[in-house]
Parts: C-alpha cells; structure tokens; sequence
C-alpha cells in the first residue's frame, strides 16, 4: 500500500492516524472555501495536513508537490491527488479529486447559468467592464510573481520569457512546440554544463437539447467532440499552475474557434478567481458558455483527466527520479516559456480590453493595491472593480 511508504523523514511515530473518508471530507472543505489560486491552495495543505494535523508526512508533501511541478496541468489538483494516492492508492486519489474540484465545479456551473440568462443586461455588462480591467491588473501581477519566482538571474531563463511573450503578442496565440522546445533546450544546455553526453461516434446527439445550449443556442454534438478534444489538450500540455493555462485558452477559444470574445473570456478568467478551488475550473464556465452544461462537464471532465493520469501513472516510480536535475532543467525551461506567454497575452487582453481613461485606471488601482496592499483578497478586489464598474456605466449612462 502506498501509505507503507510515506514516513520517509519524518519518523512514523510522529503521523497521526486517518481514514479516507477524514482526508476526503478535508479535501471537499478546502475545495468549497480555499480561496486565493494555487499557490494559496498548495500553502493550505502543508500548513493542515503535515504541520498542525500530521495525517502526512514532510517527504510525501514534498515528492508530491516535486510531481506537480513537473507534470503539465493544475498544480493544487495533481498535489492534492497525489496525497489522496499516498493514503488510498487509485481509489484514494480519485476520491480526493473529486471531492476537491467538485464544489468549485458546481459553483461555476451556477455562476455560469446566471451568465448566459443576464449576460445581455447593461448592469451585468458594467459589472464585467469593471471585472475585465481588474482581471488584466491581475495577471500582470501574477507574471511579476512568476518572473520573481521561476527565472531568478538565469540568463537562458529570461531568453526563453522573452522569447515566448514576442510570440505570443506578435502572434496572438500560445504556440505549444514553442514550450517543448524551450524545455528541450534548457535540459539540453543543462546537462552540457555538467559535461553529459548526449545520446541522440454520435451517442451524443441523445443527450436532451437543453444540456447542450449555450450563449447562442444549441450546440452541434460535434462541437462537444471538439470541446473534449482541445480541453483534453489543455490539460495535457500546459505547464505550469492557475493562470498558466490563460494563453492556451484565449488562442483557442477566442482566436482559433471565435467561440468567445476578449471580454467574454476576460470574463471566464474573473469567475474562475472569485469562486474558491483550482483556478483553471474556468474551463467550465467557458464550456457552458459554448454548449450549455454538457458543454461544461466536456470541458472540465476533459481538462482534470489528463492531470489525474499524469499523478496516478508515475505516482509509484516517481521518488526514484525526484531529484534528477536533467528533469528539473526541461520543466525549468517549459515554465519560464510558460510565463512568457502569459505575459504575452496580457498584451493582446489590454490591446482589446483598455480602450478608455476609466478601464485604463480601473486596471492601474488593481495593480497598485496588489502591489501595496498584499492582504486584500483577490476575490474581493474584482467585486469592488464590478461595483465600480455599475457605478460609471451608470453615471454614463
């Protein structure tokens, strides 16, 4: 049992006793009131289940949150099934998932059906008008975190960032080879520093109409094939956590299949950060928007897949290549591509986004309270945006 394994440094005298159904019930509060991306989330965990609770060790924190990092998809989500593994095996982590995404899931859901029924109100478009300049303030503020966190003074690092955010503003789209490339290039100079040699069908159309309609009406059931398939993209091939997934998304959804607007999807990314859990549940408002709620459970079912197989399949041979620093080099290199592009991105959003004074301002206040004021909520500050933004289209209107 892969429990057998987990005291590694921390001394087996030291855990205390729990069962699946306690981690579980943990798992589905954290996912209903944790608040604050993944980076938060990730804290939450280590902070209640190795410190103050000791049902896990340090070491399997530690190699689980080492996975995370390494695999493509969200961070909190694949840490948080991959200590459902350590507990409970295959049964364990899928349970932990579950009860992990699921509130944030059902939340969306909601969040998603009142969107699509106001979506066309002037009050519900001053909410996102605020909404949306706040939301690009924020993600700017996460490239900083990013750039802070991932590059340090590496120069190939700060190549590979600028290189990827030119692409993806010149272009407009996050291109996917660049990332693998970037990982490929750093492990390849990675191991030349340490003098290595290198060795060279339609069951779908039963489903009732109402589950398939969108901001515009029924969808297609080939549209859902297509959904399933650029999510399940998505999922296996972003690196990187929370707003990582920002490029990927705005390429395909709203320059390759026009599925969305920028302010529509600006508005997607808003939802997803003022509803607890892992930020890329986004991917659920986005599919419903698209094609009602199969659409959303498309979209979500399609994106979380991949990651849960990523975490369960290398789960059990994973401590033995934890610390290979060949590794560490790709993932470094896919991650500082990663960040480039989300930087990238936020130039094409605030091209199309900030187009008067009030938005403009809107999006510099956010920044500099993130900046000055660490402790104020992000949720909190994207309602404020809302209101203001109520405010003056009301004023101007």
């Amino acid at each position: 049992m892969p429990s057998s394994q987990a005291a590694g440094a921390v001394a087996a005298e030291e855990l205390r006793p729990c069962t699946l159904g306690q981690l579980a019930l943990y798992f589905l509060r954290l996912g209903t009131l944790g608040f604050g991306g993944p980076i938060a989330l990730v804290g939450y965990m280590q902070r209640d289940l190795v410190e103050e609770r000791r049902w896990l060790s340090k070491e399997d924190y530690r190699q689980g949150l080492a996975l995370a990092q390494l695999a493509p998809g969200p961070l909190a989500a694949q840490l948080a099934i991959y200590l459902g593994w350590v507990r409970g095996g295959i049964p364990g982590a899928t349970l932990v998932g579950v009860a992990f995404v699921f509130p944030s899931f059902l939340m969306v859901l909601a969040l998603s059906a009142v969107y699509v029924q106001f979506g066309g109100l002037p009050w519900m478009r001053a909410v996102f008008y605020g909404v949306g300049a706040s939301v690009l303030a924020i993600i700017a503020r996460s490239v900083q975190k990013l750039v802070t966190l991932t590059l340090a003074r590496d120069f190939v690092l700060w190549t590979v960032f600028a290189v990827s955010a030119i692409v993806t503003a010149w272009t407009e789209t996050e291109v996917v080879w660049l990332f693998l490339a970037s990982g490929i290039a750093v492990m390849l100079l990675e191991m030349a520093r340490r003098g290595q040699t290198i060795v060279a069908t339609h069951a779908i159309v039963a489903l009732p109409l109402w589950s398939m309609t969108g901001m515009t009406g029924p969808a297609h059931s080939s549209t859902l094939w297509t959904i399933a398939w650029y999510f399940a993209e998505a999922g296996a091939f972003v690196f990187g956590s929370g707003l990582a997934i920002v490029p990927f998304l705005h390429g395909g959804v709203v320059m390759h299949f026009h599925w969305l607007n920028d302010q529509q999807f600006l508005d997607a990314v808003a939802v997803a950060m003022i509803t607890p859990g892992p930020v890329v549940i986004t991917v659920a408002f986005i599919g419903y928007l698209v094609a009602g709620p199969a659409g959303a459970c498309v979209a979500a079912l399609a994106t979380f897949l991949p990651c849960y197989l990523f975490t369960i399949i290398p789960a059990p041979h994973f401590r033995r290549f934890a610390e290979n620093a060949t590794l560490k080099a790709f993932v470094n290199g896919v991650t500082a591509a990663a960040t480039g592009a989300i930087a990238g991105a936020a130039l094409v959003l605030a091209r199309r986004t900030l187009l008067d004074v009030p938005s403009i301002l809107i999006a510099l206040t956010t920044l500099g309270l993130l900046v000055q004021a660490r402790k104020i909520p992000e949720p909190l500050i994207i309602v404020a945006a809302g209101v203001v933004g109520i405010v003056l289209r009301g004023a101007a209107g």
